[in-house]
């Protein structure tokens, strides 16, 4: 399923390709988020068209609309929404935390910066305030975010739902936690999820002899931002038959790589690591020279969609008057769509004008990026020269 192609010097990062039943993944890649099975204001072949080679869509999503049953009917999901590339699903086991403790709060999967209040954070993990999720031993209980009805997820139902949407790479049901969750929380957390790993794994044993679909089932790792934690997951999880392995849960933002590196020096090395939920340039570098290699995260297309590009200077608001009258490309020599038919002062002009294609011109050039980006980081591992094309592209990324 995985083979390693070249790694980095002295570092866990390498270079592989990861083989599923819809073609083969050049890792480390970037995954683009389609959430409900399309990634917003992009066709399936302006997505192939950015360099991506695979989409991740959303359990929790697509169970309260159309419904798992409808697109099995369909054929599964690389029909019902044309992808016929490699295609991944998440559990839903992060609607677990953002319908839950991070619901109508400043939690997030990172401390940074802007953290909240520990008053805030005790709140959010009050058992007795109102969520539109709640977690017990057997399963997360949820309110649909389309019309208020109880629905019930157990790790059984979560695959059993994957099964049905039909992708290539489905992830079991994990418990994602804050990182400002107490260590006594994550680590209960992690032991949940631990069971919960097991009870997916025996769930997909039965389902394999009534699916004849090549399914891939990758485990989570939690542990949150503790060492001891992380570690200890680290173990659990890799001892156990997953084909491959999801790093999830919570970071501080600085230490992101370092936490990373805690877990792949202990995951096997044969077989492929996830980093869910993780996009941004200077995280996909980092991730991937400690060892990961695929990448998942919204935050390319929403940014896209509200202005925000990447350079290899750095982000810029295309909003900026600066931009009103640049009749160059985004970005020079970028051979995305948009900068090669396009100015910046026209999508400035889109936007302003609350124009449709505006997101569409802003998705296509930020998803080619970081497709684009990655495969640089691919190439340079292959070639020797990581250390060499990180420094550099850091060095310019950086600069403003």
């Amino acid at each position: 399923m995985f083979k390693i192609e070249g790694k980095i010097k002295n570092s866990l990062g390498r270079a592989g390709v990861l083989a599923t039943s819809h073609g083969e993944i050049q890792t480390p890649a970037f995954v683009t988020v389609g959430t409900k099975a399309t990634v917003k204001s992009l066709t399936p072949e302006q997505i192939k068209e950015t360099g991506s080679q695979v989409v991740l869509a959303n359990t929790y999503h697509l169970y309260l609309e159309p419904g798992e049953k409808i697109i099995k009917k369909a054929g599964g999901l690389h029909n019902f929404m044309n992808w016929q590339g490699p295609i991944m699903t998440d559990s839903g086991g992060f609607q677990a935390f953002s319908l839950g403790v991070a619901y109508g709060n400043k939690l997030s999967k990172f401390i940074g910066a802007e953290s909240p209040a520990q008053k805030e954070i005790d709140e959010a993990y009050d058992e007795e305030k109102e969520k539109k999720a709640k977690i017990t031993e057997d399963g997360v209980e949820f309110r649909s975010i389309i019309d208020g009805s109880k629905h019930f997820f157990t790790p059984e139902k979560s695959i059993q739902i994957q099964k049905d949407l039909g992708a290539d790479i489905i992830f079991a049901f994990d418990e994602c936690t804050s990182p400002h969750a107490s260590k006594e929380y994550l680590q209960k957390a992690m032991e949940r999820t631990h069971r919960w790993a097991q009870r997916c794994l025996i769930e997909n044993s039965k389902l394999k002899i009534e699916n004849s679909k090549l399914q891939t089932l990758f485990g989570i790792v939690q542990g949150g931002r503790y060492e001891d934690l992380r570690k200890e997951s680290a173990k659990f999880i890799g001892s156990i038959n997953f084909a491959g392995f999801g790093i999830g849960g919570s970071f501080i933002k600085e230490d992101m790589a370092t936490a990373v590196r805690w877990v792949n020096e202990i995951l096997p090395e044969e077989k492929p690591r996830h980093l869910l939920g993780v996009g941004e340039p200077v995280d996909l570098i980092l991730g991937g020279e400690n060892g990961c290699d695929t990448f998942d995260c919204v935050s390319a297309t929403r940014m896209a969609r509200n202005g925000t590009l990447y350079t290899s200077k750095g982000k810029i608001n295309i909003l900026n008057a600066k931009h009103k009258n640049d009749l160059k490309p985004v970005e020079e020599n970028c051979k995305c769509y948009t900068c090669q038919n396009y100015t910046s002062a026209y999508v400035s002009h889109l936007f302003r004008s609350k124009e449709m294609l505006a997101s569409t011109l802003a998705s296509i050039h930020n998803l080619y990026f970081l497709n684009h980006f990655m495969s640089q980081i691919r190439q340079s591992i292959l070639d020797g020269i990581f250390s060499k094309f990180k420094n550099k592209f850091l060095k310019a990324y950086l600069s403003t």
